[in-house]
């Protein structure tokens, strides 16, 4: 997709944010801990090489990515770090995977059996040994199988370093503990099924690495919290340290117009004008990632709250203003304006969603922006 950099509509990433999350992060480990960011899914909409270099800096020694070709990426772009794949890759990509020295999750013996026909054995694939305590996604479900594929990697040392075991938890978020628990305890009977404790070990999450201690867990896979948002929304709202928020949105007025009652604005007439009305127009819309269904929700003009009035356009939506402002006027759509603010919270609920999916869905199209940046040195 074609950035548009010749419009004011923009996504500002605040790099003193990511950098102070992830120190916070850092201080909070225990001695026998890593942290690896999680930079999946172009970091969250951040930029998955500029919070790569930022996480770095701020002492994270390894990543976590949800496909193969975002490590490829980072290869690429020459960091060096452990990365570790966290979704099943197709097997006939393991050599790929292997000539990186990147490392991926099994969660099947056959899948070993199939990738073993692509490896050469000239560098061993890195793997880290999935197993499903209550998440549902991926992973082994019997001690039996999993002792299975870590006999068959042991037999197969040319082809296969066993370096992890890991799961992910459902409900570590929440203030229901309960299934935490029983994932966790179903976790360390798996790490006891193994014939040799692997090299990494690891459980936490973002909501884990805050809010729980388990499973003697020695990699943080730090996620949302790099961006500074609380992962369980507002149910916990106490964390160890302070969450900086690091994206804002904005963009700016490309006409302001005076309106008689009664006009219809936008796709379908579902707003109609009751009074003479300011009708401002913002260069944004649903192919920007700013969803069809926040109709309704608002903007900050001049610290003004501004309703998005009718429907939202592919490239455009339409806002109520307080009174007569000039194009070029700037329009926070997640951030601060007059003493206001607008958070990817704020959006989510609005849209019957959470903050990652807010964050993710901001297109390419729109331009990243760095402010106060942090050096690599």
């Amino acid at each position: 997709m074609v950035v548009a950099t010749h419009r004011p509509s923009r996504v500002l990433i605040d790099e003193s944010a990511i950098y102070n999350n992830v120190t916070h992060a850092v201080a909070d480990l225990d001695d026998s801990s890593a942290l690896f960011a999680v930079i999946k899914a172009d970091a969250y909409g951040h930029g998955l090489l500029r919070v790569a270099r930022i996480a770095l800096a701020a002492g994270a020694t390894g990543f976590c990515v949800a496909v193969l070709d975002e490590a490829l990426g980072l290869r690429e772009a020459g960091y060096t770090q452990p990365i570790l794949v966290l979704g099943i890759i197709e097997p006939q990509y393991a050599e790929l995977a292997a000539q990186h020295d990147i490392a991926v999750p099994v969660a099947e013996r056959d899948w070993l059996q199939k990738a073993a026909k692509s490896l050469t054995g000239e560098l061993p694939l890195k793997v880290h040994t999935a197993v499903d305590t209550g998440m549902g996604r991926i992973g082994f479900t019997s001690d039996a199988d999993l002792r299975a594929a870590a006999d068959y990697m042991q037999a197969h040392a040319d082809k296969f370093n066993h370096e992890g075991i890991f799961t992910h938890f459902a409900t570590a978020d929440s203030l229901d503990k309960t299934q935490f628990h029983q994932q966790a305890t179903r976790f360390n009977q798996f790490v006891a099924a193994l014939p040799v404790r692997p090299k990494y070990v690891h459980v936490a999450n973002t909501a884990t690495s805050l809010w729980h201690r388990a499973c003697h867990s020695n990699i943080v896979r730090f996620g949302v919290g790099i961006y500074g948002l609380n992962p369980s929304g507002r149910e916990i709202s106490q964390t160890p340290y302070a969450l900086q928020p690091a994206l804002s949105l904005e963009s700016a007025l490309t006409q302001c117009k005076h309106v008689p009652a009664g006009t219809t604005i936008s796709y379908g007439a579902t707003y109609v004008s009751a009074a003479p009305e300011y009708i401002g127009t913002v260069p944004m819309g649903y192919a920007d990632g700013w969803l069809r269904r926040m109709q309704g929700f608002h903007v900050l003009v001049d610290g003004h709250e501004c309703e998005m009035v009718g429907r939202v356009c592919m490239d455009q939506f339409m806002i109520r203003l307080p009174h007569a402002y000039p194009a070029g006027t700037k329009v926070v759509l997640i951030g601060k304006s007059g003493g206001k603010e607008i958070t990817l919270q704020d959006a989510a609920e609005y849209a019957g969603t959470i903050h990652y999916e807010i964050a993710c869905c901001l297109s390419e199209r729109l331009p990243r922006v760095s402010i106060n940046k942090i050096s690599e040195s």
